[in-house]
């Protein structure tokens, strides 16, 4: 009887000494084993429509066919991207909110705002990885500017000289990197144009294609559309090069004196909260590169006018750090605030 009692409770130990080891390995896996477990949203800190949330529903597309997770865009505009770039920023590190974020966001806003900025765009985020460089396009209303005889950069700032504070410059926000695009210009043709700032590209092109205001220092990919219809028409692109997507229109600084060193342009990348798990970061720099680098992924990045990029983090946060310097000159040189 007394050896039957313990047999009894011989087999329960057992029992768990085969469980026991499975448990505790589905114990141990950390959070950055199992990512993604659940629905991802990338915020657009502009509105829908724009270069910023078009690249940003590239992406997230890719993510969702290649995680078979759920990725939602949510669209978060409002003061030149700070409003959706502080949000994320006070977001859980875990990977699940992410930020398309843009050269204003991560670059010119700080020298803009200064102590205004609700986040530190150095400290309080982490670089995923750029998706993609743009130019910077000059665009004017066809209309208007047959109208008034303009058919390149000259004889634009001839027309702005001939009439100072007339001519509205549309913007996808104030501190944008087409915000201060307008500004650099102006202060180096020495002409006065008004600043007219939107919450985002889409509502901006939307007016100027409609006559509401008459040029833009767009990012391509939202005007490309437009400059191909013949609504909009483009004087020039603020690279240092022509570009492929619009292989005859040329550069700002080819319009010589003054301009002859202008040089502006925009670029698109993915953030997520600083004190991300490191192992989360990694996974998702490899599949954002490895999406962004997809021949299928390269051509509609390009038939946008953009250029794709999809480097690493480490490459990433570097070149933040020069952008940053960069554009704080030119905030400077300009003279460009936020009222």
């Amino acid at each position: 009887m007394e050896t039957r009692v313990k047999i009894r409770h011989i087999l329960p130990l057992a029992a768990m000494a085969i469980l026991v080891p499975g448990a505790a390995q589905a114990q141990a896996q950390s959070p950055a084993q199992t990512y993604p477990s659940k629905q991802i949203t990338i915020v657009v800190p502009f509105s829908s429509g724009g270069t910023t949330d078009v690249l940003a529903r590239f992406v997230g597309s890719e993510l969702s066919k290649a995680w078979g997770q759920s990725v939602i865009i949510e669209n978060k505009p409002g003061a030149a991207a700070n409003t959706g770039s502080a949000y994320v920023a006070r977001s859980a590190p875990d990977g699940y909110t992410l930020l398309m974020g843009t050269v204003g966001s991560h670059a010119i806003n700080t020298a803009l705002y200064g102590a205004k900025m609700p986040y530190d765009h150095i400290k309080d985020f982490t670089p995923i990885s750029m998706v993609a460089s743009v130019p910077n396009v000059l665009a004017v209303n066809a209309e208007w500017a047959e109208r008034n005889k303009i058919t390149d950069v000259k004889t634009l700032v001839t027309y702005l000289k001939a009439n100072p504070g007339k001519v509205n410059c549309a913007s996808s926000g104030a501190g944008t990197s087409i915000h201060l695009s307008c500004e650099l210009f102006k202060s180096k043709t020495k002409t006065e144009i008004v600043h007219v700032p939107y919450k985002g590209s889409a509502p901006a092109v939307t007016d100027l294609v409609a006559g509401n205001v008459e040029l833009m220092f767009d990012n391509l990919p939202s005007s490309l559309g437009q400059i191909k219809a013949g609504k909009l028409k483009a004087l020039a692109v603020t690279t240092a090069k022509p570009i492929p997507s619009l292989p005859n229109v040329p550069t700002v600084a080819q319009s010589g004196g003054e301009l002859a060193d202008f040089e502006a342009g925009s670029w698109f990348g993915l953030f997520v909260p600083s004190g991300t798990p490191p192992a989360i970061v990694s996974k998702l720099e490899q599949e954002v590169g490895r999406i962004v680098q997809q021949q299928q992924m390269r051509e509609k990045i390009l038939a946008q006018g953009a250029e794709p990029v999809g480097n690493k983090s480490s490459e990433f946060a570097g070149y933040i750090k020069t952008e940053t310097v960069k554009w704080a000159q030119v905030v400077k040189e300009s003279g460009a605030r936020v009222d």
